[in-house]
């Protein structure tokens, strides 16, 4: 990856607020960030500092207030709402802390909806996403339900539908937050190490320090914008991710 090639994500100037009664509460200030391909990001911020509306910003869930968001050089507040879902349907990945699996589907199912609604349903794809499960140990669990899985079993799947359809970015919101340590642990090295095998670009919320410091870049969103850590960067082959399996 050269810090010369265009970047994958970049937000130039970007503002966003809510009116609330009749008071207007900026959350974003003119807040610039550039995200490489195949970076793995970390966000910390207190809660209500604005970090699940920079996610809906980022996904085009919402547009900026001003400013550019631009994803692989698509400026999002130049596509319509239709155009932004169909974008978003193929451009990201999520990954939430309550996992949200749809609870009428299968496992093998709720990986593969992502590709269904693009149409992508059968031949390489379908094959890499089922195949991704049973490395992860839910061979045995494909067709069955999400309320029978474990925690730590539903965000495995999770991952897989985020990565599934091959998004080049990735969006988590507290990924590890609603499982125990050693099952976090467990999740966050099987989500490194299938981010940084697909050299995908991961944004991260955490409150964690221990999951902030396995990325390769830690941000904290103070006062609407974004302030870096200062810290030399991971190799992308070194560290627990590496071993993982």
């Amino acid at each position: 990856m050269s810090e010369s090639s265009p970047p994958l994500l970049e937000l130039a100037a970007v503002s966003k607020g809510y009116r609330e009664g009749e008071r207007f509460r900026e959350i974003l200030q003119d807040a610039n960030l550039t995200l490489q391909a195949g970076q793995v990001v970390a966000l910390l911020g207190r809660s209500g500092s604005g970090k699940s509306t920079l996610l809906n910003v980022v996904s085009g869930i919402d547009l900026p207030t001003s400013g550019r968001v631009l994803v692989e050089g698509t400026d999002l507040s130049s596509l319509d709402e239709r155009q932004r879902t169909l974008w978003r349907r193929g451009g990201v990945g999520f990954i939430f802390q309550f996992f949200h699996l749809i609870p009428t589907l299968t496992v093998a199912e709720n990986v593969l909806f992502p590709l269904e609604l693009l149409g992508r349903r059968g031949g390489d794809d379908e094959t890499r996403a089922l195949d991704l499960l049973r490395q992860l140990g839910l061979g045995d669990r494909l067709h069955s339900f999400p309320d029978v899985l474990s925690g730590g079993e539903q965000q495995r799947v999770a991952m897989v539908r985020a990565l599934a359809h091959d998004p080049p970015l990735i969006l988590a919101d507290e990924p590890t937050g609603n499982l125990d340590e050693d099952t976090a642990e467990q999740v966050l090295d099987l989500l490194l190490q299938g981010v940084r095998d697909r050299q995908k670009t991961l944004l991260m919320v955490t409150h964690s320090r221990q999951v902030a410091g396995r990325a390769d870049r830690i941000l904290h969103l103070r006062h609407g914008r974004f302030e870096e850590e200062d810290r030399p960067p991971l190799s992308l082959a070194s560290g627990p991710q590496g071993s993982s399996g």
